[in-house]
Formats: C-alpha cells, structure tokens, sequence
C-alpha cells in the first residue's frame, strides 16, 4: 500500500503508545520580560563516564550485540559489549606506549566504524580526548584551509584514517605523514610503513591504562567535536564525560520508554557531529542497546546502502535529517518489504538537524499508518554541538512538524526578548565549558549568568499553556530588515517557501537586507525538477535541467501560491533564482549535517544577491 492510499477517512487512527515522562514544564517570569523555563522532574544519578556504562554492560550483558558494520563480504561484522571492553582496553594500552596525553588529542579523519569507535573509546578509557573531524574537510575541500586550522589547533598526538590512500592529500596538507599515522587498510603511497589499526590491538590492558581510567572524572575531556564554520574557522567545542553522561540521564527521563527494552538503531548519521556521536551512540551506549553502523547516506550511489540495511534490520528508533527522508520516503513507498521491517519494531521516528517540511511529515504518518495501522510518533529535539546536544524534546505526541519540545530534566532555559523574539539560551550540566585552545570564544559565549547563548529563537506553540512545547523561530543572526524597517524571519519562511516549490526546491535562502523586497536564491532538488519537467535528457546538466521553462514556471506559480496567503512585506517573495552551484563547505554555506548557512550564502554570493533584486537576467524569476 502506497502512502497515497494509506487513508480512507479524514478521521486519523491513534498513536503508538510509545511511553514518555508527562508533559510539564515550569515558567518564572522575571521584571525584566524573560522568562525561566525548567522541567518539574529533578535530574537523576548519572554516571562519571561512558566507559562506566560499557563496563556496566560487559558485566550484566556481555554477550549483547553492540556495534555492528558490514564486512567486506556484505555479512555484517559483530562485537558484544565484552568484547569492546576488551578491545577497548588493548588499544588504551597502546595509546599510552605511544605518549599520548590529554592535551595530544586523537585526531580522526575518516567515517564512522567500529574500529573509529574502538579507538575513541579507548582514548576516553585513560582521559585522552578524540577529535572526529568531517571527511568532507579531508577529500572535497580544495585548499584543506579548515583542516590545517583544526590540525593546528589540536597538536595531535595521533592521526587516524580508516583507509590512508584516499586521505593521503589532507594528510600532507596536515604534516601527518609520520608516526604518529594509523590505518585500518590502503596505507598512503608516501607512507606505506604507517602503523595499523590491528597493532594497537596486540597490545594488553595493563595496570597503568588502570590507573589512567581511575583518575578520569566527570569533567574530563571526553572529545572535541568541531562546528561547521558557519562565521569563520571551525571551533573546537570541549565534550566532557559529564555532558555525555548527565544528557542520556536526562532523554532516559523524558523517553521512559527507554527502560523497557534495550534500542536498535540503524544509523548513518556522522560521528564528527553531536547528533550521530552523542545522541545516537550515547543513547546505544548508555542503555545496553545495538548499534548497526550504515555505510549508506542520503545520496545517490550511497542510498542504496542504506535501504538494503534497513529492509534487513529493523530499528526501535530512526534517527535522520529531513533530507535523509526525503530520499527514503521513495524507496519506503515502493517496497513492500522495506516498508514492513522499517515499521515493525518503531517506538518512535525522530528528525533533527533542521526543520521537517509538512509534506514528508504527512507522507512518513501516511505509511506509518498504512503498515501499522497507528501513528508512530514523529517528533524532534533541539540544542546543539554545545548542549551535547539535548536541550529540549518532544516527549508527547504531536500533530505536524516544529514542535522542539520541552527543556530536558537538568536544563534551564532562559528566553530572552531580543528583536522581537524570544532568544533562547542554556544552562546545566550538559553545557559545554568552552572551546578547545579559544579562551576568547569561550569568553563570548556565556552571558553574565553563566547562560549559553546557542543564537536560537522560540515561541510558544500556545502562550497560554506552555506545556504544550516551543517551536524553534529560526536564527536571530540570519534575521534581517527591509527598507521598510520590517523584520524578515527568516527561520519559519524558508520552511513555507521550500514546502510550497515542492518538489523542485532543495533549500532556500532568504535575501533583503537593505532591500524593499524579499527574494530567494534557490538550491535545486535536480531529480524532482527533472520529475516537474518530464522529458530532459538523462545526460541533461544542471543548468539545462533549472533553465526548462517547467521547472521556472512551476517556482513561478508555486511562489505567486504563497504571496497570496502571505502578509505584509516580510512574507511575500518578488523574485527568485534557482542556481545550479550546489553550497560549498569551503565556502562555510553548509553544515555537516546540510543545513543552508543563510548569512553565509548571502555574503559569498553577493554577485547573485544584487543581480536578483536589480532583476537582471533571463534567470531571475518574477513573481
């Protein structure tokens, strides 16, 4: 059954009942028109490290699957948690031969896989910080800027990369071609001696690894997770054991439904970030749960991957960014099979990482509903690489997309009014307490009641009963004014806008500082403009497939749609222009987890900015 004809009637079926802590909050209200939001739930004990829960686990459940990939021969590559306790330990012994220290991070260049999550694991085991950094810093950056920086700033101890060849130009760029250099496989060319992944596995845990993991606290450093760069270089954001640690304590609180069985998930989703590496991995790690590490990703050539383990492994929770679901959601409506073991274990559905346009939300109920005869609940949470990253979530059921929830046990949210929203900021034990070697950046980042300024706005879903959730309000960074001297929200527009050029937009970018009008720069979704124009050419490139007169008229329409529901000028859109130059992370125009840097869009494509509100060119498309 397609999603199309999941639904007889207008009236929904219920909702999984998935188990969650009740809905609550409470608000202070300050003279100076903030507010004080915190959970009524006081935050239980949480433990002083995550190698505490993984020896937890190798005691009670040691034969429990923990990690699995696929090996080489497409069967999947098991370890129970005993076993990784075992590794664990060898490689932290071979870390301390090798020197390593807290202040000489372990630098990780390639994806996510079982022997990047040994080895980060052993290096919190004896207090040695690992810094998992983008691959797309290593092998789609041209100049290796970001890298350099990041290598510079960390002085690490050792440099690993899952296979060296492909690594092998970042890693001249980063003077890594030395000892300090681990491979799994394909050492580079230049260094064919480089130590393998396997030798630090001959090597045995020893009283002094006992010592190091005695003296681990719950402030230790437990890794250094990079941001995108959105203004600048990448920061490295300090992680300590007890942001881990204090974070799970606080989803277990709000997802009870996590104490009744240990999770599975099937998760793609990068380690270089906190949404894959300590909120996906944690809640595993932390609940005696089984990860199964895709190597898929929501792309072309990759997807596949991806598909092929999911219609194999069912999950207990799908974790993705609304990009992932947009690839799924094809592949989920037309296979039967995927579409049964997609299903059949889910507690729940959970995107981050940006907003959830309402036509996937309404596609991903439609199924859930067609397979399971109920609704698994679709929700989202929100913070960030500082937060650790919970902040808030939805621990109740909700009706459609944008709902961020409530603050978790243990975090106070202070709303502050600023340009006529609320800016939301953080404290709790979750937070981080700075950046890596920037004592300035740190400075900056705290107000002077030690709350952290995340650069986020919300409001309240209804004002008159907060317990009903936040919604995120965007950016209050990529906010701006018209001439007219009227803000433009950027954060809710962009997400009405890409959901009313369904299916030919990808994401958008709102332009009109100093401007008496809004318009868009447009990022294609090329297979759906392809969809809209029907006949192209396979071979068709980009800039054939946005110049069809479809594809323009079909943006034209959709936009002349929303300006008739939209009020006042900070709503309506004059002019648009799809480009057929995808975001850049040189550039710092995307995020790891492909999120559009609004402000950064607008200042590397200036050129395009003024073109498009001087409405010059056969490109621009006037609404």
């Amino acid at each position: 059954m397609t999603a199309s004809r999941a639904q007889t009637s207008s009236a929904k079926p219920p909702f999984l009942n998935t188990r969650f802590a009740p809905r609550a909050v409470d608000v202070e209200k300050r003279a100076d028109g903030s507010l004080l939001l915190r959970s009524p739930q006081t935050l239980g004990p949480y433990r002083r490290s995550l190698i505490d829960y993984l020896a937890h686990f190798a005691e009670t459940t040691p034969e429990a699957l923990f990690l699995a990939e696929r090996a080489p021969d497409g069967l999947w590559r098991k370890l129970g948690y005993a076993e990784v306790l075992a590794h664990v330990g060898d490689i932290a012994a071979a870390l301390l031969d090798r020197g390593l220290t807290p202040d000489r991070p372990i630098m990780i260049l390639s994806d996510n896989s079982i022997d990047h999550a040994l080895l980060a694991l052993a290096g919190q085991m004896i207090g040695v910080p690992a810094a998992p950094i983008s691959p797309a810093y290593s092998l789609m950056s041209r100049d290796h800027a970001k890298l350099k920086a990041i290598a510079e700033l960390l002085d690490p101890g050792l440099v690993y990369a899952g296979a060296g060849r492909p690594f092998e130009a970042a890693l001249a760029a980063i003077g890594a071609l030395d000892d300090r250099l681990v491979v799994s496989a394909d050492p580079p060319e230049t260094k064919p001696d480089a130590t393998r992944f396997s030798e630090l596995l001959t090597h045995r845990r020893n009283a002094a690894v006992d010592r190091a993991f005695a003296a681990v606290t719950p402030d230790s450093v437990a890794k250094i997770l990079f941001t995108s760069g959105s203004t600048g270089l990448p920061k490295g954001v300090i992680n300590t054991q007890r942001m881990l640690t204090s974070n799970q304590q606080m989803l277990r609180q709000a997802w009870t439904f996590l104490n009744e069985r240990p999770p599975v998930i099937v998760d793609w989703l990068p380690w270089n970030h906190t949404f894959g590496a300590n909120n996906n991995f944690g809640m595993i790690l932390t609940n005696g749960g089984s990860l199964y590490i895709d190597a898929g990703k929501p792309v072309p050539g990759l997807i596949e991957k991806t598909v092929a383990n999911l219609r194999e492994v069912p999950s207990t929770v799908y974790y993705n960014v609304p990009r992932g679901f947009d690839v799924l959601l094809d592949y989920l409506d037309k296979d039967a099979e995927l579409r049964r073991t997609f299903f059949q274990d889910l507690d729940l559905i959970v995107y981050a990482g940006a907003g959830l346009p309402q036509n996937l939300w309404e596609r991903i109920e439609a199924l859930s509903i067609a397979e399971r005869g109920v609704r698994v609940p679709l929700i989202s949470s929100w913070g960030s690489t500082e937060t650790a990253p919970l902040a808030t979530t939805v621990h109740f059921t909700i009706e459609k997309a944008g709902n961020i929830g409530l603050p978790v046990p243990g975090v106070e949210m202070k709303m502050v009014p600023n340009a006529g929203k609320l800016e939301m900021r953080l404290r709790g034990p979750n937070i981080t307490p700075g950046y890596w070697n920037r004592p300035d950046l740190t400075r900056d980042a705290f107000d002077a009641e030690g709350f952290y300024m995340i650069g986020d706005a919300g409001r309240f879903v209804d004002p008159d009963d907060p317990s009903q959730g936040i919604v995120f309000d965007g950016r209050t960074a990529e906010n701006f004014k018209l001439t007219t001297g009227t803000w433009v929200h950027v954060g809710q527009l962009r997400m009405d806008l890409i959901a009313a050029c369904s299916p030919v937009v990808q994401d958008a970018v709102i332009t009109g500082e100093n401007q008496p009008e809004i318009g868009l720069l447009l990022f294609p979704n090329l297979p759906g403009c392809r969809q809209v124009a029907g006949d192209l050419p396979e071979d068709a490139s980009a800039e054939a497939v946005i110049a069809d007169r479809r594809v323009r008229e079909h943006v034209r329409q959709a936009l002349s749609s929303h300006n008739l529901s939209a009020t006042g000028s900070s709503m309506k859109v004059a002019r648009a222009l799809l480009m057929a130059a995808p975001p850049s992370i040189d550039a710092g125009e995307i995020t790891d987890k492909g999120y559009i840097n609004q402000r950064a869009v607008r200042d590397n494509r200036a050129d395009l900015v003024g073109r498009l509100h001087a409405g010059e060119g056969e490109d621009v498309i006037t609404v």
